[in-house]
């Protein structure tokens, strides 16, 4: 049975489209919106997103980050206190097990935010993997996280928190920032490609929060938004999701993210095989369709008569008002401005390849 977040009545109460998402009913859309409208409101004024599906896990105590150097690709030596960086984990075979977020709260305590669908397989992997003296812990449960994104998100935070409270770096965050009377860790971060914050706060706060937002972000065009605008805007602004642009046969070099990836670094788990693979054979496209249609994952995609890869994500993208998809093809064919077709149900539709993400704001 599909689990609930702390917002699920909320949502219902709200006209919220519940659906089954990655273990959690969540809303896929509200009737007084639909898809189109929260994906513009984002873009242009300001939309919430309840995002307590993802998960929380601890890393703390002295070794710590040599944990996380050995379980992760990125670097964390030089990460600050109060900043965030993006990683990978792979597995032996250098495959993408997931991406995810880590915060660094102090010298010795690291939070990490994973995805809903593969918590139970990274946390089984971190496990397996601990060494030294740390204490791990999976700490979801114990959180809620909402998303408030957009151009008028500033102000909204602005209304509700101190200025010291409030991060002001691209990727850095406030642990223990009041927001309106509620503690909550206050991050700039975002999977939207706007500006705007991410918060967590307690479950028990989680409701007290959501309607506060909502309260306050009213004036400004706050909409509740569902997992429908998150996926739009996550592929307008190019931005991989797991399952797609990723999984466990993937390496991060394949799907362009090797910005992610330290190979400098003496160990991680990976590195050895991402070595011995060499250049990769593949790459992470972008392209855009210039004749009518929609393209969706799992489309062959054709250079000149030779199908040369499949569409990893694809829909119609509502600020830009084209038809996106990202793909993965055999590099080295294409390059920005190249023809390429897309077959979708046994017809051949025109694209070009594009350079990713696809809206620059």
């Amino acid at each position: 049975m599909d689990l609930k977040t702390p917002l699920y009545d909320a949502h219902v109460k709200a006209g919220g489209k519940m659906v089954s998402f990655a273990g959690y009913m969540l809303p896929v859309q509200y009737a007084k919106t639909g898809v189109i409208k929260e994906h513009l409101a984002v873009r242009n004024q300001v939309g919430l997103f309840d995002v307590s599906h993802m998960g929380e896990v601890v890393y703390e105590g002295k070794d710590a980050l040599a944990n996380l150097q050995y379980v992760l690709t990125n670097d964390f030596t030089n990460l600050e206190i109060g900043r965030v960086r993006y990683t990978l984990m792979c597995n032996e075979n250098g495959g993408v097990i997931d991406d995810l977020l880590v915060y660094k709260c102090s010298e010795d305590k690291y939070l990490l935010v994973v995805n809903a669908a593969n918590r139970e397989k990274d946390v089984a992997w971190m496990k397996q993997h601990l060494f030294g003296e740390v204490d791990f812990s999976d700490q979801s449960d114990s959180f809620v996280q909402i998303a408030l994104q957009g151009p008028n998100s500033k102000e909204i935070i602005e209304k509700l928190t101190a200025e010291k409270d409030i991060p002001k770096k691209y990727y850095s965050f406030v642990e223990h920032a009041n927001v309106g009377g509620i503690t909550c860790l206050l991050s700039r971060t975002g999977y939207t490609g706007e500006f705007g914050y991410e918060l967590y706060c307690s479950a028990e706060d989680g409701v007290k929060l959501w309607d506060l937002l909502l309260e306050t972000g009213e004036k400004f065009g706050l909409v509740p938004c569902g997992l429908g605008a998150r996926d739009t805007l996550r592929l307008e602004a190019g931005m991989p999701l797991y399952g797609h642009e990723m999984n466990d046969e993937i390496t991060p070099f394949e799907t362009d993210l090797s910005f992610a990836v330290k190979m400098k670094k003496e160990a991680f788990i990976g590195k050895k095989a991402l070595e011995e693979k060499g250049e990769p054979s593949i790459t992470r496209i972008g392209l855009i369709l210039t004749e009518r249609g929609i393209v969706r994952e799992g489309a062959p995609v054709y250079f000149n008569g030779l199908e040369i890869g499949t569409t990893t994500s694809g829909t119609m993208c509502p600020y830009v008002n084209k038809a996106c998809a990202m793909a993965l093809v055999d590099k080295g064919l294409v390059e920005i401005g190249s023809s390429i077709e897309v077959e979708v149900r046994g017809k051949k539709i025109a694209a070009e390849v594009v350079e990713i993400p696809f809206v620059k704001k």
